[in-house]
């Protein structure tokens, strides 16, 4: 990862901005700068993963315009090549080829862009700043205005604190142009569903995963796998194996009593011969390791905060102990295909539906995880399954495919990849597990007994009542939010509420954000 900043205005002390631009150097710990521009300054600390010399430093430049972005541009190679045949471009760094393609399409460009990617470009013949995001929202961007009416943007609202009064996420698949947001693409909208037979769907479901993942393989950093011994992390690391021809490095976390995943874990490190690694954690580390991580996360969210913790401390031990820089991770398949309470979902429409919601909303929720987690530890992530064709084609599937027809969730999946052996059986059918829930039992039930200590029933009552925007409804969603109000005041509006499943479906009326409370948990999680 990266971190980038940019404002449009001059009135601020430039220790003052330098100040909070430097809360985020672990993104980027290899090189910095804050530069001035015509209307105001752009920010950029490094982390190197493609073009590793001087010469991938940013703020690019080009006739007095310049961009920052924390991003990885798929298929930039041969794109650089022809460029090259009218511009000069000195390095190997993916990002450098922004400002030639914006030379060309102008705002059009983020058209034609296979990327994940948070942006700032002053554009000097407009003599203002641009900002863009990338469609699911995979790399984080904020923004607010000073108190003077400027705008600033940031890869992490712990960058504008002290600078905006409100602090918002970047929409996604959005650029903000002439002091307007304008969306460019909107993945979980579909126009006309894929009407095609099950063996055709998972055909091309197969395909299109595995190019996805391919494309992510290319740095020039070294690379591990988070592997959780579920189906979707389980996927991407056997499929990186398969392309790579080589060794991969794995890496798994639980908790010393009760880690259910532990034992997944090894045998696909087993079945694909990966160099594997299990970090083993304890209640001790998960209770000290709790303000760090909503911290570092900028949520209440409780399901977020509980799948934090595992992520946080799996990619701290990697920071610590390998020169790993580029990390796979298995996120989004469960918004794309269905997740426990799905099942739940009164008709197709309703799961499609439910779809686009968490498709939209991804950046405030499971995709934060993976950024902060990971960036926090100075490594990048890497989504396959936030492909953009990936995610296009899955949320244009007859969503009566994808519900759960046959008593396994994310069935076309599984089955796209039955046939070539990729897996073991008892992996690629294994039911699903939350995260946390599969770190251990234990952990989610440490830190319920730890909210319970913190409150009486009274106490409980009394501080939830305060709230009026995501208001806590446990003593452990209390202390979350409390813990969030210590270092983001008057910023909860920076999360939708809390992801919980669909209250209005029967059977998911629940208190409790983990599947473990939905009658349908089963075997999941054994």
């Amino acid at each position: 990862m990266c971190s980038i900043f940019g404002i449009e205005t001059k009135s601020i002390p430039e220790e003052k901005l330098r100040e909070c631009f430097d809360r985020t150097v672990s993104r980027g710990p290899d090189m910095s700068r804050l530069v001035e521009t015509p209307r105001g300054w752009l920010g950029f600390h490094r982390l190197s993963i493609m073009g590793l010399d001087e010469r991938g430093m940013q703020p690019f430049e080009m006739d007095g315009s310049l961009v920052v972005c924390n991003g990885e541009l798929y298929g930039f190679r041969p794109i650089r090549e022809t460029l090259k045949e009218k511009y000069t471009i000195k390095s190997d760094s993916d990002c450098e080829i922004l400002l030639p393609l914006y030379r060309e399409y102008g705002l059009e460009m983020f058209h034609t862009l296979d990327a994940e990617f948070a942006l700032i470009l002053y554009d000097a013949e407009r003599g203002s700043l641009i900002a863009a995001r990338d469609p699911i929202g995979i790399r984080p961007l904020y923004y607010g205005r000073t108190a003077g009416g400027a705008m600033a943007f940031a890869s992490e609202p712990q960058n504008l604190l002290g600078l905006c009064e409100t602090i918002l996420p970047f929409p996604p698949g959005c650029y903000w142009a002439d002091g307007a947001f304008t969306r460019y693409a909107d993945p979980a909208h579909v126009d006309q569903y894929v009407m095609a037979d099950e063996e055709t769907v998972c055909r091309r479901l197969h395909d299109l995963l595995i190019a996805g993942v391919e494309k992510r393989l290319d740095a020039d950093a070294p690379v591990g796998f988070l592997l959780s011994g579920g189906l979707d992390s389980s996927l991407v690391c056997a499929i990186a194996a398969k392309r790579l021809k080589k060794r991969i490095r794995t890496f798994s976390i639980g908790m010393d009593v009760d880690a259910i995943d532990l034992k997944y874990a090894r045998k696909v490190a087993a079945f694909i011969g990966s160099e594997h690694t299990e970090v083993i954690i304890t209640k001790d580390d998960v209770l000290a390791a709790l303000e760090p991580v909503v911290k570092l996360l900028g949520t209440y969210d409780i399901t977020t905060i509980r799948a934090s913790i595992g992520m946080y401390l799996v990619c701290r031990y990697i920071h610590e102990h390998t020169d790993v820089r580029v990390l796979l991770t298995g996120e989004i398949s469960d918004e794309l295909f269905g997740y426990k309470y799905t099942d739940f979902a009164p008709d197709a429409a309703a799961f499609q539906r439910e779809a686009e919601k968490r498709v939209r909303e991804l950046h405030m929720y499971d995709v934060l995880r993976a950024d902060r987690c990971i960036s926090v530890n100075s490594l990048e992530a890497r989504v396959p399954f936030g492909d953009l064709a990936f995610v296009r084609y899955a949320m244009a599937i007859d969503p009566a495919l994808k519900m759960n027809r046959h008593g396994m969730g994310k069935y076309l999946i599984r089955k796209a990849f039955e046939a070539n052996g990729l897996l073991p059986e008892e992996i690629l059918w294994r039911q699903k597990a939350a995260f946390s829930d599969a770190v251990g039992h234990s952990m989610v039930d440490d830190l319920k007994a730890y909210a319970e200590a913190q409150y009486t029933d009274e106490a409980l009552r009394a501080r939830c009542a305060k709230y009026t925007h995501a208001r806590p409804f446990t003593k452990e969603s209390l202390l979350y939010r409390e813990l969030f109000e210590k270092y983001y005041p008057g910023q909860a509006a920076m999360v939708a509420g809390f992801w919980m499943p669909n209250r209005e479906w029967p059977g998911c009326d629940v208190d409790d954000p983990s599947a473990r409370v939905l009658k349908n948990y089963g075997a999941s999680g054994r």
